[in-house]
Formats: structure tokens, sequence, C-alpha cells
């Protein structure tokens, strides 16, 4: 019954979280396009709002790419330019700095969403429920450095951890063979993430795929309201 709950949780669920997400997404876009947005709070109380959204945007978007770019990266692509010891230390560092920039954004966020009155009038469960489970899945992750710092050559986790992640994106069928002797708090910090993406079309994450990226690039002025 262990090795049939671990092979579903770590061979199973991530293609059942990524489609959630994935085609969830879709179908909301499809379905309520105009509940596709981020209902920021800035207009109901800007006090804290620019330091606590910077901190944790700016943090989070770091380690997501930290995250995309360390577990996806074949073994080979970076052995010639860096050793894996230098890699996990260069992870532990890199995940410690921006995590601490995440973790302040957060007790920002999540005190003036609690503490301010106009805020929490306009606060939805989800909304909340969300930014707890973000900040849950923070702690994890920084609860995973020192776990980390054990092993300092990253000859095991590092490597079992990218090698279970490029499995799940190939399709090896025993990719959760990867995961069996790894920590609890590494496991705790996968299935929490994959909950997220879970739930992913049914919160205000989903307004991520909207990113307005083209507006980097335009070539002319926005005209807002003409002269008259």
């Amino acid at each position: 019954m262990t090795d049939f709950l671990h092979t579903f949780l770590f061979g199973a669920f991530p293609y059942i979280a990524i489609g959630s997400m994935i085609f969830g997404s879709i179908l909301r876009y499809d379905r309520d396009p105009y509940s596709w947005k981020a209902d920021s709070s800035q207009i109901m109380s800007k006090k804290g709002f620019r330091l606590g959204s910077n901190l944790f945007h700016i943090g989070i978007i770091l380690l997501f790419f930290g995250h995309l770019v360390g577990l996806l990266t074949p073994h080979w692509v970076y052995e010639p330019f860096i050793s894996v010891e230098q890699k996990q230390v260069l992870a532990m560092t890199a995940g410690g700095i921006f995590g601490t920039m995440t973790f302040f954004g957060m007790v920002i966020l999540i005190w003036r969403r609690l503490g301010n009155d106009r805020v929490r009038s306009t606060t939805r469960f989800m909304d909340l429920a969300i930014l707890l489970l973000l900040f849950l899945q923070l702690i994890l992750g920084l609860m995973t450095i020192p776990e980390s710092a054990k092993h300092i050559d990253g000859a095991t986790s590092m490597l079992a951890l990218s090698h279970w992640a490029q499995g799940i994106l190939t399709f090896r069928p025993d990719v959760a063979a990867d995961l069996i002797h790894e920590h609890w708090i590494f496991k705790a910090h996968i299935l929490l993430g994959l909950t997220i993406f879970l739930i992913f079309p049914f919160t205000r994450l989903v307004h991520i795929f909207s990113v307005p990226i083209k507006y980097l690039f335009r070539t002319g002025y926005q005209i807002v309201r003409k002269r008259g």
C-alpha cells in the first residue's frame, strides 16, 4: 500500500496536477473570461502594498525560474562549467536570498489582508487560501536548505530531484523511484507545489498567464485620452 501511494503521488499525481493547471485554465478563460484577473486590493488601501507586493513578486519569480532551470537542466549540460557541489551551494544561497525576500513580502501582504478592515472585507476564501498555501510552500522550501546542507556534495538529493523532474517531463514510467529515499521535507515541498498546480485554475493565480509582455516591445505611445 505504501509503495502504491508513493508511486501514485510522485508518478501519477504530477500529471494530474499539471493537466488540471493547463486544461482547467483554458476552460476558465473560455467559459468565464471576466473572472480572469488579479483582483488587486491596492484601491482599498495602499499602505504596505507596494513594498509587500514588490518583495513577493520579485522573490517568487526568481525562485520559480531558479527551480525551473535548476531541476530541468541535465547534468551533462552544466558539468563542464560547474560541479554538482558548486551548483548545490549556488542553489542554497540564491534560494535563501530570494526566499527571504518572498517571506517578508508575504508577511506584509498577509498582515495587510487580515489586519486591514477594508482589504479583509473584499477578501474571498480562495484569495486567502492560496496566499497561505504559497506561504506554507515557501516555508517548506526554506526548510530544505539546512537539510541540503547536510549533503553538501549534492551527489544524492540534488541529482535525484533533478532526475525525477526530468523524468516527469520525459514520461519515464519508473520516475517515482527516484524519490523513495529522499527526506520528507523534499517530498512535502513537491506535493504541496503540485497541489498548487492542481487548484491553480480556481484561483487568482491565472493572471500569471496574462503578463503584458507585449507592452515592453511596443513601438509607439499608448493613447489613453485625446486632448479636447
